[in-house]
């Protein structure tokens, strides 16, 4: 070979075209924004098609259709919101119109209500029609019976006049109003009714009810009822009224709503129940006129209207009547102030955050069909109210915070509560337990209340009927506190998996095992799961989704676990990492079916076959739906959703080891580029929150993140990403990450391949906390960005968390941030860990970032940083995304905030030219203009 023959045959070589090979290439933000998600995932009830819609960050969506054995049947750009019907026929989705269209059309300043709107496609799966419907603006179909679907569309335009037909003038109140399309999907057949502002089908049979505001004189405003199965039309009220909480039973034959006056002369509508039963007209059960109502309340329409399973009672809400406003006062001489009470249950500022809640608050009442009768079951004496049984119990549980809400501003969760019993019959409250720390549950039967008592860790029941209380659990049987809880307060439980049939038995989880717990104590506790903790491997009950709580019964709506047949579980073995699909009979330990070096996810299975959809994953491997059946042997994969990875340097995941300053054996992840050299020296950064380890097979999908850094960018542009966990001792939190993490590194230089010189360090909010502490003690870091950090743990104290309204003093003194007491108490411990009284050890630049709008951590813990900073002539930058909360969740300011954190990186870590906004800043004139990218 000559020596030019052999250069060209390197170079073939070096570029991949040698073999149909492709040479890899970094990933890029661009990259990122086209990064494919599934985010929609259905399968028939037959389980013979799975839809799966893939959606990018940024673009458009690809709603595709396949069969258990990967044979694609359809694939649709723009398609979204996927139904398919119960009898598995149909396929209904929206077509939205494409962004890039939607863009050019507003860049010519195309008016918002001329733009292009969705459209309905309704695809016949086995003749593989499609029908298209303009102007979508809803779609239901029923949930258990099949043939028709219901749709609504934006009203047309009469082309003589330009004037819109097919509905009416928009009500006052604002309640949008469109014409109803009813399909049947089997004839063909459409059905419209003009102007309706709600419509619902029935969950059982072949019924739907709806609201019209009617057409001039072609067709009556009022209540329709349709039996769909007798094609028969029945208006249960006639007449335009103010009509509310609209809602019919499970199996078709009862409706009921609110209705109240409407029309010019009339500022606030007064409502009536009102019930129909299958014949004649609704009729008017319960008004403001009625004794039940305590003085001075009436029937609020912003309460939920339902009724209990077996059909004979009729829930809603009751209010106080609304404090009327002064006419003979102008608006302008109204004072406009919130006055703070040192002694009010709850704080000013959260009741400033809930007041519009607060405005519409309802208190239940039940109207008993049967008897003709109703009775006010809740009053303001009560936090909160539960039913049981679905409804059908005689008795509900209520609870109430207020005699414990002040401590609650220090304490935190869970709050003190007293809970009741409440006669559904009279109304009448009976107290049962005095001050628990928990919201109490209702088994499915509503035999037992149920509690997790966090002061002695044990679950407790109360069987209603003899009124007696049973410790279920203790620490000596059945280890149900979270082992690992290393904050300040009561540790939480491991939740429970639910109750067995007519309430025998309920099943609890400890840190591995499920144990199945008899309600009232007159057997121990069994180990069902049995070699949990002996093996490493927690398990959790797998429930598919027709067997999980849906709708406003809660927990209760969920189906009894049936014990003596097979159980699936999950598995996750905290020692190596790994998942695993599980079987589980009586008596017997659990048996693996699907186990591997991965990560899956809690499966979905078809309702009417044995078809299981589920993912699986690790950090290199796309998480692609994956078809299988109960066995879970010989799984194919239906879908390729990331097929462009293979373009890009990857990264590979290991779980590293150290001990920590203070002796704790520890662990963390290590993140290298695939094509890792170990004999180089690379960039570090080092990315933490609290632990993380247990993720270490996660895929970690590739996205302009709101707070952090994406590890596959970083590791594709040759960093190394080190993500150590930390253990926390009460009191001293920023030590405690001090002692975890810098070990930690430390081993990681002792190998030889990180550039000891080039180390950064990133974390968000306590995270952000965590890295700026970090900056104070130590140099060894070239660079640090500090997202919505805490400083100042003095001012944070006494601050307010906006989004809710909450005073922080709980969180300091009980949860994260882990002081253990007030700052009366142990003020040296509140100066210690807070990094602004010791900025001038910094001598590292340091990336803020901090946003005036931030409700979880206030804006000016982040301006004292930076101002601090700025006065010892430290390099710090301030990032402040207006629009923003605790984090960018605008797509913009996210692609902006990782654009800038890693050139700031690039530049300290890398040595890559400065960007002007880090050289000279970006004036406040040049402000939208000019990125200084």
């Amino acid at each position: 070979m000559t020596k030019i023959s052999f250069l060209i045959f390197s170079q073939l070589l070096l570029t991949g075209i040698l073999f149909g090979q492709v040479q890899k290439r970094p990933l890029t933000h661009d990259d990122i924004l086209k990064w494919e998600r599934i985010t929609e995932t259905v399968i028939s009830n037959n389980g013979k098609y799975i839809v799966y819609k893939q959606e990018p960050w940024k673009g458009d969506p690809v709603l595709k259709v396949t069969t258990p054995k990967a044979e694609e049947i359809l694939s649709v750009k723009c398609a979204t919101n996927a139904i398919i019907t119960s009898d598995s026929k149909w396929l209904v989705y929206s077509l939205q119109p494409a962004e890039d269209s939607i863009r050019q059309l507003k860049l010519k300043n195309i008016k918002k209500e001329d733009l292009p709107v969705n459209k309905l496609a309704i695809y016949n799966l086995a003749t593989g029609k499609t029908d298209v419907v303009e102007k979508l603006v809803s779609v239901k179909a029923p949930e258990n019976w099949a043939g028709w679907i219901a749709y609504q569309t934006e009203a047309r335009k009469d082309t003589a006049n330009g004037k819109k037909t097919g509905t009416v003038s928009k009500p006052k109140d604002d309640e949008k109003v469109y014409p109803l399309f009813l399909k049947n999907l089997v004839s063909g057949e459409i059905s419209e009714f003009p102007g309706v502002s709600s419509y619902l089908f029935a969950e059982d049979k072949t019924a739907m009810v709806f609201i019209s505001e009617g057409k001039d004189s072609t067709f009556d405003a009022g209540i329709y009822h349709i039996c769909l199965s007798e094609n028969k039309t029945q208006k249960l009220v006639d007449g335009k009224a103010k009509y509310r909480q609209l809602t019919i039973s499970k199996t078709g034959d009862k409706v009921a709503f609110l209705a109240g006056a409407s029309g010019k002369h009339i500022k606030e509508a007064v409502f009536s129940l009102y019930y129909w039963n299958n014949s004649g007209k609704a009729k008017v059960v319960a008004d403001n006129t009625n004794t039940f109502l305590p003085g001075n309340w009436e029937i609020s329409e912003n309460g939920s209207l339902f009724f209990s399973e077996n059909g004979n009672r009729l829930f809603f809400g009751s209010a106080p009547k609304k404090t009327p406003k002064d006419t003979t006062i102008l608006e302008e001489e109204i004072p406009v102030l919130d006055i703070w009470h040192w002694n009010e249950n709850e704080l000013q500022s959260v009741q400033i955050v809930n007041k519009n809640r607060d405005l519409k608050k309802s208190y239940l009442a039940v109207y008993h069909i049967d008897q003709g009768k109703t009775v006010q079951l809740e009053t303001k004496q009560f936090s909160g109210i539960r039913t049981s049984k679905k409804g059908d119990a005689t008795e509900l549980v209520a609870w109430s915070n207020h005699p414990y809400a002040v401590q609650s501003m220090w304490e935190g969760n869970p709050d003190h509560v007293d809970i009741y019993l409440v006669d559904i019959q009279t109304g009448k409250a009976k107290m049962t337990k005095k001050n628990v720390r928990a919201i109490p549950q209702v088994s499915p039967e509503g035999k037992y209340l149920y509690w997790y008592n966090g002061v002695d860790t044990s679950w407790n029941t109360y069987h209603i009927v003899s009124g007696k209380e049973f410790k279920v659990t203790s620490p000596e049987t059945v280890q149900c506190a979270d082992e690992l809880n290393d904050v300040p307060n009561l540790p939480d439980s491991y939740r429970t998996a639910g109750w067995t049939k007519n309430d025998e038995s309920f099943l609890v989880y400890d840190r591995f095992d499920i144990w199945k717990v008899d309600p009232q104590n007159l057997q121990p506790p069994v180990n069902i799961s049995k070699n949990g903790r002996q093996t490493g491997i927690s398990y959790r009950l797998v429930k598919f989704d027709n067997e999980r709580a849906q709708g406003r019964f809660g927990s209760a709506d969920e189906k009894p676990v049936d014990s003596e047949k097979p159980l699936f579980l999950e598995g996750h073995n905290e020692i190596t990492r790994a998942d695993g699909y599980y079987k589980l009979e009586l008596n017997k330990t659990p048996v693996e079916l699907y186990t591997g070096n991965f990560k899956l996810n809690t499966p979905k299975k078809a309702k009417e076959a044995e078809v299981i959809v589920f993912t699986k994953e690790d950090f290199q491997t796309y998480p692609n739906l994956q078809v299988t059946d109960l066995s879970f042997k010989k799984p194919v994969q239906v879908s390729d959703a990331a097929p462009q990875q293979k373009e890009f340097i990857w990264g590979t995941a290991e779980l590293v080891s150290w001990t920590s300053l203070d002796g704790l054996k520890l662990e963390g992840t290590l993140h290298k580029p695939e094509n890792f050299d170990p004999s180089k020296k690379y960039p570090l950064i080092v990315n933490f929150y609290e632990k993380s380890s247990q993720e270490l097979l996660n895929y970690r999908m590739p996205e302009l993140h709101r707070s952090t850094i994406d590890y596959h960018l970083y590791t594709s542009n040759g960093y190394l990403v080190f993500n150590p966990d930390i253990y926390y001792k009460i009191g001293y939190p920023g030590e405690d990450a001090f002692n975890c993490v810098m070990p930690g590194i430390t081993a990681l230089i002792e190998k030889g391949f990180v550039d000891e010189k080039h180390i950064g360090a990133q974390g968000h909010s306590w995270g952000g906390y965590q890295v700026a502490y970090l900056a104070t003690r130590t140099n060894l870091f070239a660079a640090i960005g500090s997202g919505a950090p805490v400083v100042n743990m003095f001012s944070a104290y006494g601050g307010i968390r906006w989004t809710t309204g909450l005073n922080r003093s709980f969180q300091y003194e009980h949860t994260q941030s882990r002081i253990g007491n007030s700052i009366w108490e142990t003020p040296l411990r509140y100066l210690e860990n807070s990094p602004l009284f010791t900025l001038d050890k910094i001598n590292t630049p340091i990336l803020i970032m901090a946003n005036d709008d931030d409700g979880a951590v206030p804006w000016y813990q982040g301006i004292e940083f930076f101002i601090g900073l700025r006065r010892l002539q430290k390099p710090a930058w301030l990032l402040n995304y207006n629009e923003a909360d605790h984090w960018p969740t605008k797509l913009r300011d996210k692609e902006d905030f990782q654009i800038r954190m890693a050139q700031f990186f690039d530049h300290y870590l890398k040595g890559k030219p400065i960007p002007k906004w880090m050289e000279t800043g970006i004036p406040a004139t040049e402000k939208g203009i000019d990125l200084g990218y």
